[in-house]
């Protein structure tokens, strides 16, 4: 592995990357980045290891590389990857992640893709101000659809709600250490699915904004784990396959995908 161009945070460097490698899928967790490269693509190896943030890098079935990134959890974590990504060449990042369902007909077990985000999200007002649109790029976010469609995942496209906590942001109260919300965020579940919002989740309105402002194509495909019209806690029964399905629409989208130049 080279030193001299290693990046901080990430732990590699650019010339450790397969030439011609530009796209990048992104999830929280490194067990599921690990689980992405090594067998849901070929080659997979570790690029490295570093603070958990462990990267790998594997081939797409029509044999272009690829980078299996992991964000850690939030968007400040996942602000400092991106941005290392960006450097490092990336110019197509899909972000694979977990979801709360807030609309009764997004049931468990099903994906989202996320075409734009309501965002509540400090690390986002750093990269452009609040009313800045946090939106996906429109081909991309096509393409996920597209290939969930194709491979028959029951999905949806529509809004999420990005939130910087799992408890308080997302309105947990019952399930959390914490009782007692503000009241700011009473109700909040109620108010967002009257507007069309489909899901609660923490990276993507940053992530939608990065691209924008960054240059890169941005896209967002989420299992959904939980039913909060119904209980505040994942449903670990059905977890493993939503993000089986999630997985599948995005490796299926990456692999279809075009990086657009400049």
């Amino acid at each position: 592995m080279a030193d001299d161009d290693r990046l901080y945070h990430i732990g590699f460097a650019p010339s450790d990357l397969p030439a011609g490698t530009e796209i990048a899928l992104l999830s929280g967790d490194p067990g599921r980045s690990a689980l992405i490269a090594t067998e849901h693509l070929a080659d997979g190896r570790a690029l490295s290891r570093n603070r958990g943030l462990d990267a790998f890098v594997a081939t797409l079935p029509g044999g272009r590389p690829v980078v299996c990134a992991t964000s850690g959890m939030g968007a400040p974590s996942m602000s400092i990857v991106v941005n290392e990504l960006v450097q490092a060449g990336i110019s197509t990042i899909i972000r694979i992640g977990t979801s709360g369902s807030i609309q009764d007909h997004v049931r468990t077990g099903s994906v989202v893709v996320a075409h734009a985000a309501l965002t509540n999200q400090g690390a986002a007002d750093d990269i452009a101000p609040p009313r800045y649109p946090a939106a996906a790029d429109p081909f991309l976010t096509v393409a996920l659809a597209r290939a969930a469609a194709e491979l028959g995942i029951d999905h949806h496209v529509g809004t999420v709600a990005s939130a910087d906590t799992f408890f308080e942001g997302q309105e947990r109260s019952a399930s959390s250490a914490n009782p007692h919300l503000l009241r700011r965020l009473h109700g909040m579940i109620d108010e967002y699915a009257a507007l069309g919002v489909l899901s609660f989740e923490m990276e993507a309105g940053t992530l939608f904004k990065m691209g924008g402002v960054y240059g890169f194509a941005a896209g967002c495909v989420l299992g959904i784990v939980a039913q909060r019209t119904e209980d505040e806690r994942p449903n670990l029964t059905e977890k493993d396959a939503a993000v089986d399905r999630a997985l599948h629409a995005a490796v299926a989208a990456a692999d279809s995908w075009t990086p657009r130049s400049g």
